[in-house]
């Protein structure tokens, strides 16, 4: 049990590790047995996040040719349908490098514009990197310079995949493997938008009236490092877009710039306040909508329905000569149900995503803009 907690609010939550996570350490007890010939007792090593994860290699087995074990997800204090779940990991020596792939219960794509190519196991980068740096690391230790391959599998994967979003996005047959930096922090709804009301009280009493918002650690980055703007007050609101709003009219803000991609914030056209996928989705019938008011035909618009991300459907409108018309549309739907809640306060939004870059934004957000420029 990983013994990492978060304060949320009046709430401690325990921290868990995802399945990316589980499938490198699964990987580096596998291959140190197949390279040693026996399996570690207990196995720890350092997530992205700078966390180090100490696991029980489960259900171990080492046969002539491969060895295999499996890592138990622990999702923490967050309710997640893969907590619980084994991730195996069986690995085989191969004549030179390193290779990764998914076998039972572990999804594989079959749409373009999602993290791994169409055809690939949905085994995103992230877990790659940790999976291929824990097989190096077992090939230096035993001093072997031969090549390895890990097959990842979760025998629950394709039971536990109706329950997520996979089979909509294109990915058939099971989960994906996940997590960017390894370790799962816990969200309460409630705990969250209490935080959110602290970070806001705080900033208000010390006299800021505009706030920076950005849902999370994306929209963040995007405003740091491609905005350049001042993130030292900036509150991170998470889903809850509509509390936010509502603290901030309490406490008399002038203003708010909220800063996001284009598949969460897209769904404000549609007055969803509440973006947290398992609440409401909406996004491609805001997509589909704005693109039939501007004239789109019907095979776009189906191709647009059909579309597993919102980086795929901007793909498909920049084909068709309409991402900015219905970019700029969708943004000014969203700025109407952003002032709306917001009332007197001014609440504007900038749209963007990764591979399309600053995609649109409200009428006033460039004015707020300038406002969250540092001061030399």
């Amino acid at each position: 049990m990983l013994e990492q907690f978060i304060t949320c609010g009046q709430q401690r939550l325990r921290c868990g590790y995802t399945t990316g996570t589980c499938a490198a350490a699964a990987a580096r007890a596998s291959a140190q047995a197949l390279l040693t010939g026996s399996f570690p007792a207990e196995l720890t090593l350092q997530t992205p996040a700078g966390i180090a994860v100490t696991v029980l290699p489960e259900n171990c087995r080492l046969e002539r040719d491969f060895a295999e074990c499996a890592v138990r997800k622990d999702g923490g204090d967050d309710c997640d349908v893969t907590s619980g779940a084994l991730v195996v990991a069986r690995v085989e020596r191969i004549a030179a490098g390193l290779e990764i792939d998914g076998g039972e219960g572990v999804g594989r794509v079959t749409r373009p514009g999602l993290d791994q190519p169409v055809g690939a196991a949905a085994i995103n980068h992230g877990p790659r990197q940790m999976i291929e740096a824990q097989l190096h690391a077992a090939l230096e230790e035993a001093g072997q310079s031969c090549g390895l391959r890990a097959l990842i599998c979760v025998p629950d994967g394709r039971a536990l995949a109706e329950k997520t979003f996979n089979p909509r996005l294109g990915i058939e047959g099971g989960i994906s493997i996940l997590g960017s930096t390894g370790i799962v922090r816990p969200m309460s709804r409630q705990a969250l938008v209490d935080t959110i009301r602290a970070e806001l009280s705080m900033n208000r009493a010390e006299g800021v009236a505009d706030v920076l918002m950005t849902p999370g650690n994306y929209g963040a980055d995007f405003a740091e490092h491609t905005l350049g703007l001042d993130m030292r007050r900036a509150v991170q609101c998470s889903n809850y877009i509509g509390d936010a709003l509502d603290i901030a009219v309490t406490l008399g803000f002038s203003s708010v710039l909220l800063v996001g991609h284009v598949g969460k914030l897209c769904k404000l056209a549609a007055n969803v306040m509440d973006t947290h996928s398992r609440t409401a989705d909406g996004r491609r019938e805001v997509f589909v909508t704005h693109a039939a008011l501007l004239g789109a035909d019907g095979l776009l618009l189906r191709a647009l329905y059909d579309a597993a991300t919102t980086d795929a459907a901007l793909s498909l409108l920049k084909d068709a000569g309409l991402q900015q018309p219905v970019m700029d549309s969708i943004a000014h739907a969203a700025g109407q149900a952003l002032q709306h809640r917001g009332g007197k306060l001014n609440v504007q939004a900038i749209l963007f995503s990764q591979a399309a870059g600053c995609t649109a934004q409200t009428e006033g957000a460039q004015q707020l803009l300038r406002r969250h420029v540092p001061r030399g």
